[in-house]
């Protein structure tokens, strides 16, 4: 855990008072906590004066980075960069990002522009179809702005990471130690290990012959902020920006379109594929498109619903499990469709359709 998060709320507020006197030319007036995410990254909301740098805007967001455990990485795995340069470079290129305004490498905090409550998540919940449509189009034109991005000179981390084998294997260990015991209520069988494993070492097969492009890595409508007042085609600002990688044409896709937290209807999600396909640099043929879009709607969907029951079962964090039932359709709907293509991928079809899709929760009672 980062020093800064040890503190005492007092001791906080000292260390950002001196910090926003520092880097923003204000005072700190309060500040309060942002809602966390899964990770060990902790943000604040700091409301300063209005004299300060940072004028008009009324307050700036304090992202403090917690020490990683390097143990509980996946071996092989590098940790991820820091946001910097990456950032900077996004911005320079015409990608909606945060602003930055400076912070303290010595207590981990920097602080970047406040771009308010409101998700993709949330608008998506809250607005009719027709908005909700217009959203997602807006936010599916920026992947082709991603796709477009060439390495600058010297090249970023981002540029040099990819989606590779030990990522896959990753992703399969953790299905395998985190999800199948919750969804099959005992110890998955080692014939049951060997299906995902063999599943997911078949996928990272066919995403290495796929070409690879500059990837957000964590699209989905949580990490898209809807800024106030902003028009159509402005108003979207990208967040959780450091795990960019490179990775097949399909997988901010899958990120977006198939996010748990927002079940889209398939013949919106269909649309938004179809329209979006031809904008993207030397487009995938239809079927080779549509065809990796599903091999990575498993792996992706699959890790997700690991890392939510993991978060119950570990830290007794039940706030994801409502996904479970939405990712689980998901995945039935993706192994039962790449299953018609490739009998090879019967075996993990079947098993998807064995497992529970609903576990009753009581306290924190344990599958």
């Amino acid at each position: 855990m980062s020093s800064f998060l040890q503190l005492t709320h007092e001791e906080q507020r000292q260390v950002l008072r001196a910090l926003v006197e520092r880097e923003l030319d204000g005072r700190l007036l309060e500040y309060e906590s942002v809602a966390p995410g899964l990770g060990t990254r902790r943000f604040f909301r700091l409301f300063v004066s209005p004299d300060s740098k940072i004028a008009p805007l009324a307050s700036v967001i304090a992202r403090v980075e917690a020490d990683e455990d390097a143990s509980k990485r996946p071996a092989g795995v590098a940790p991820e960069p820091e946001l910097e340069p990456l950032r900077a470079f996004l911005e320079r290129s015409g990608i909606p990002v945060p602003r930055n305004f400076g912070g303290d490498a010595k207590s981990k905090i920097q602080f970047v522009e406040d771009v308010g409550d409101t998700s993709l998540e949330i608008a998506a919940t809250t607005s009719t179809a027709n908005q909700r449509r217009a959203l997602y189009g807006e936010a599916c034109a920026l992947i082709p702005a991603l796709q477009r991005l060439e390495p600058p000179t010297p090249t970023l981390e981002a540029f040099e990471r990819r989606l590779d084998l030990q990522l896959f294997e990753s992703k399969a260990l953790r299905v395998i130690e985190w999800a199948l015991p919750w969804w099959l209520g005992r110890a998955p069988y080692p014939s049951e290990k060997t299906v995902i494993t063999d599943a997911f070492a078949k996928i990272s097969q066919v995403v290495a012959d796929a070409p690879v492009r500059f990837s957000h890595r964590d699209l989905k409508a949580a990490n898209i902020h809807i800024r106030k007042d902003a028009t159509p085609g402005n108003r979207l600002v990208l967040i959780d920006l450091q795990g960019a990688f490179m990775a097949p044409p399909e997988y901010d896709l899958v990120c977006l379109l198939r996010d748990s937290h927002v079940s889209l209807p398939q013949d919106e999600v269909a649309a938004h594929l179809e329209a979006t396909r031809p904008m993207l640099p030397a487009p995938p043929a239809p079927d080779v498109f549509m065809h990796r879009f599903t091999l990575l709607t498993l792996t992706r969907v699959a890790k997700d619903a690991a890392h939510y029951i993991h978060a119950f079962t570990e830290n007794d964090d039940s706030r994801y499990l409502r996904l479970v039932p939405a990712a689980m359709t998901t995945l039935r709907e993706a192994a039962t469709r790449v299953a018609t293509q490739d009998p090879a991928y019967e075996r993990l079809a079947n098993l998807i359709h064995e497992l529970r899709e609903t576990v009753s929760v009581r306290g924190n009672a344990r599958p």
